[in-house]
């Protein structure tokens, strides 16, 4: 009978997975930590929803800036050491934000550069690790191997994470980022252990910029990937610019404490946690697209429910089964995609879907504080189920194009 160690960490995996995912695992606690803090650090400076949806744009601004620039120089340069530097970067960002708090000397607009600084290290350090992870897992493990980041991920950022934000927060507001700053520091520390040592992509003599033209018009040419990268946008923007004011949500409308927000934000990763097995379950039966247009269905009618709803075991209820929809999702759409790419021009091409879904959440946490303000919480998820109505009538179809190899065995 195999060790949990075996099960967890299989040997076929390759021994650089057993160190990208503990480092997967640390920084995911600790983002998941402010996934409730943040939100509670900013409302506990001002109640405008539209300033509380502004700390999120602005994390997520850099991508729509950065993103298909930090893809290519990805297929350049050493991709192990870019998300060691990144990782560093963060750490002292968020460790001086901390500090900060802690002395009192934080207003809003410092908190605003420490987050536009923290998402354009993002932007370099989910890129690489992206390609880092094709580079070192053989191709037909790649699914066993985004199941175990996607589930652990959920997890942690959305069932660990939040409630021990919250208490750390309780505790004093600048402890979670503290928190968090040590967190990057130990996943940059287990990162530079990895052994691959990836070939840049040949570059002499190319402009940056024709090297991001490139991976546009590949992964636009490519029908599969480019619904993909479409349908990841729309459900972005809709997504953000409902869940943009969620702290606000949650205090006024169901009228929970800053506790139980916590605990709100963490019900999603219980579905989380049945999302590997699930897809390990449904996908060799029922195969990846009636996955992903079950998952359109899900993330609309996700949307209805909590524009209609004051209860909070409701919305927890519901926010339990978009986790099982928001893993299994996100397995099949980025295997799909890796499987696909090209692995010289893997950063780029994931930077463009980065891009898109990054930047969709950009734009949804703008809009989803403007519409808050104007016209009330509810009003954000009331939009999104009729833009998630109209999206899903139109990839419905052009789904079809995404295939998604039999490469995940029983486990």
């Amino acid at each position: 009978m195999p060790s949990l160690r075996t099960f967890l960490l299989p040997s076929e995996l390759g021994s650089d997975f057993r160190k990208i995912w503990p480092a997967a695992i640390i920084s995911n606690l600790g983002d998941g930590a402010m996934l409730a803090a943040g939100p509670l650090l900013v409302a506990s400076i001002t109640t405008e929803p539209a300033a509380v949806g502004a700390a999120a744009f602005i994390q997520q601004l850099p991508w729509l800036l950065f993103a298909l620039f930090s893809g290519a120089l990805v297929d350049r340069l050493d991709r192990r050491l870019m998300i060691v530097a990144a990782d560093t970067f963060r750490a002292i960002v968020i460790g001086a934000l901390g500090a900060a708090v802690l002395l009192g000397t934080a207003p809003l607009w410092a908190i605003y550069v420490a987050l536009f600084l923290l998402g354009t290290a993002e932007t370099f350090a989910d890129n690489a690790s992206g390609a880092l992870l094709v580079d070192a897992v053989p191709k037909d493990q790649l699914g066993k191997a985004n199941a175990r980041l996607f589930a652990s991920g959920t997890v942690l950022q959305g069932l660990g994470g939040p409630p021990l934000g919250a208490l750390l927060f309780a505790v004093g507001a600048g402890v979670p980022l503290v928190f968090n700053a040590v967190t990057f520091g130990a996943a940059a520390a287990l990162v530079a252990r990895v052994a691959v040592r990836p070939l840049p992509a040949e570059s002499a003599g190319t402009a940056l910029w024709a090297e991001v033209r490139v991976g546009v018009q590949w992964l636009w040419q490519h029908a599969g990937v480019r619904t993909l990268a479409c349908s990841i946008l729309v459900m972005n923007i809709t997504f953000c610019a409902a869940f943009a004011t969620w702290v606000l949500y949650a205090r006024e409308r169901l009228g929970l404490t800053e506790t139980q927000f916590g605990l709100l934000v963490s019900v999603g990763a219980i579905g989380g946690v049945l999302g590997m097995p699930v897809y390990h379950l449904l996908e060799p039966r029922v195969g990846s697209l009636t996955l992903l247009r079950a998952g359109l269905v899900i993330e609309t009618t996700v949307h209805l429910i909590l524009a209609l709803t004051r209860s909070p075991w409701v919305a927890g209820a519901t926010m339990v089964v978009f986790g099982v929809h928001a893993v299994v999702w996100g397995i099949v759409s980025t295997t799909a995609r890796q499987l696909a790419t090209p692995e010289p021009l893997m950063g780029r091409v994931n930077s463009v879907y980065l891009l898109a879904s990054v930047g969709g959440a950009a734009i949804g946490s703008a809009l989803g504080g403007v519409l808050a303000q104007r016209f009330g919480l509810a009003a954000p998820f009331a939009t999104a189920f009729v833009a998630m109505v109209l999206m899903t009538a139109v990839a419905w179809r052009p789904l079809r194009h995404v295939s998604v190899r039999r490469v995940v065995a029983t486990d």
